[in-house]
């Protein structure tokens, strides 16, 4: 295959992990708009934490990379461009907020009359349909992603599969330039029609919210009857159909795809028959009402530390271990309940580096947090934790995210 210039727009955990990918093969610039993540890439530093990632910037010489904030320039020279910005999904119109992956559409359109668009960004089913008819173009092809914050790199290298939404030319030279950066040899390799790869995406992260939100219903049953939740889990997960992956109890699913993902979907369900799909939705809100329940209760078992009420301490807000990513991480949600009820919250984390977050106080001595908090909310067990195990309100039972 030809040595391409490929232009990636976005510098997050998408963006980051397909440029190192494909810059293992092919001249990769990427184009953000924050000057800071584009300096660390100069820098040959991650502009998010991936421990891969690092290394490969630190050690891989030979990968052909460099970032601008100057878009132009690098769309204009570009044989292939990777569309990876943000979509958060947005309450008020319920859907996701597609206006990025919009505007770098025009713009690469208008700068490059050849080049093929390639988007990595998730969008509502029959975004890239519209989006082709719209610029009259079938110059726009959507292959989603399946990445993990954290481990972004580590799956773009070992991927689960490569699904590409075009089923002509554009979509086999997709899917050969994603499968030639794979360290993975026995990849399988799908190319569909643009809609029904954007269903894959939202299917495909709808379903593990479901699993997630199914054994956290069990852990919630178990916990009001006073049964051991492992036992039940573990012979539930003995059915070869059923499997013992993503059965971890959490506080809800979190994290940036699974919340906005499940709720794009039911959006897209508008006019269609469904169950299933809402309830998945609301089983998230109604799990963090049952955790914030559960730690209430726990709290009005505290005894009083000078005549004070007692505090609770909130042990990092980031959803993944091993990112720095803390955007609708499930925690959250059950710190904005308790707080809601009046109790006092502190908060330790330290890829935060502000004074307060949704105004509690962040502690930045793990020592002096651990002293102040009579209860400790922890999604997931911490080794650092281990002396104050009987502050610890947690679910985890396997110390793993899923």
């Amino acid at each position: 295959m030809s040595r391409l210039n490929i232009t990636i727009v976005g510098a997050g955990y998408v963006g980051l992990a397909n440029a190192l990918l494909l810059a293992q093969h092919h001249a990769v610039t990427v184009v953000d708009i924050d000057p800071a993540r584009v300096a660390a890439l100069n820098a040959r530093r991650p502009p998010v934490h991936d421990v891969l990632a690092e290394q490969w910037l630190r050690e891989r010489t030979d990968l052909t990379l460099a970032a601008t904030t100057d878009a132009v320039p690098a769309l204009s020279a570009a044989e292939l461009v990777v569309i990876a910005t943000p979509t958060d999904y947005d309450p008020v119109t319920n859907a996701f907020d597609t206006r990025s992956v919009e505007g770098v559409v025009a713009q690469a359109l208008a700068a490059n009359a050849h080049a093929t668009l390639v988007i990595k960004s998730t969008v509502p089913v029959g975004f890239t349909a519209r989006l082709r008819a719209a610029h009259g173009t079938d110059r726009i092809v959507f292959s989603p992603e399946f990445l993990r914050e954290g481990q972004a790199l580590h799956d773009n290298l070992y991927p689960s599969r490569i699904v590409v939404g075009d089923r002509g030319p554009r979509g086999q030279q997709v899917a050969a330039l994603l499968r030639q950066g794979c360290l993975r040899v026995d990849v399988p390799v799908l190319t569909t029609d643009p809609t029904e790869a954007e269903a894959i995406k939202l299917f495909a992260n709808t379903y593990l919210a479901m699993r997630v939100a199914f054994f956290n219903e069990l852990d919630s049953y178990a916990a009001i009857h006073g049964l051991d939740t492992r036992q039940i889990i573990d012979g539930v997960c003995l059915d070869p159909r059923i499997g013992a992956g993503y059965n971890n109890p959490s506080f809800g699913y979190g994290g940036y795809c699974l919340p906005k993902d499940t709720k794009q979907l039911l959006a897209n369900y508008r006019d269609v028959p469904q169950n299933l799909i809402a309830a998945i939705v609301q089983a998230n809100a109604t799990r963090k009402d049952f955790i914030a329940e559960d730690v209430l209760r726990r709290l009005a078992q505290c005894p009083l530390r000078d005549r004070q009420p007692p505090t609770v301490g909130v042990y990092r807000l980031v959803m993944k271990q091993g990112s720095d990513n803390f955007r609708a991480s499930a925690i959250q949600g059950v710190m904005k309940r308790l707080k809601a009820k009046g109790v006092a919250v502190i908060v330790y984390e330290p890829a935060y580096h502000g004074e307060h977050f949704f105004h509690s106080p962040v502690v930045r001595d793990l020592a002096a947090f651990k002293a102040q908090a009579d209860v400790i909310l922890a999604n997931r067990r911490a080794p650092e934790l281990a002396d104050v195990a009987d502050k610890v309100y947690t679910r985890d039972l396997y110390g793993a995210d899923a």
